[in-house]
């Protein structure tokens, strides 16, 4: 699904962060706002920043922003194939909520209560 999205209207809605070093992208994130909580809709890194820790500082800065916005809650999702990026939310604090299908994509979603 992410790789579907209108990336422009997303940066027009002002729900994209982009993570730069000089002129490169390192990586974006796509954050959405929701009655009760925030969505983590997507997350990236440049296929040369990635093993840098650049995945790590994005979701840091959702967390941040879901604070600083007066969220409590920060959901994400990924596909059910993506095993790593499930290993590495978990060890983030991030506890599985669901497994399935949803908008015909095998996802699961994750959650994490902010302190």
């Amino acid at each position: 699904m992410p790789m579907l999205d209108d990336y422009p209207a997303r940066v027009s809605e002002g729900v994209a962060d982009v993570l730069v070093d000089g002129d490169r992208v390192l990586g974006m994130i796509i954050l959405v706002d929701q009655p009760d909580g925030l969505m983590l809709e997507n997350v990236a890194v440049a296929p040369e920043a990635q093993g840098r820790g650049v995945g790590r500082r994005l979701i840091d800065h959702a967390a941040a922003a879901a604070r600083r916005r007066g969220h409590a809650l920060i959901r994400l999702y990924t596909h059910s194939t993506m095993v790593e990026n499930q290993r590495m939310y978990s060890r983030l604090g991030y506890v599985e909520t669901m497994r399935g299908e949803e908008e015909g994509y095998d996802r699961v979603q994750f959650e994490k209560r902010l302190a």
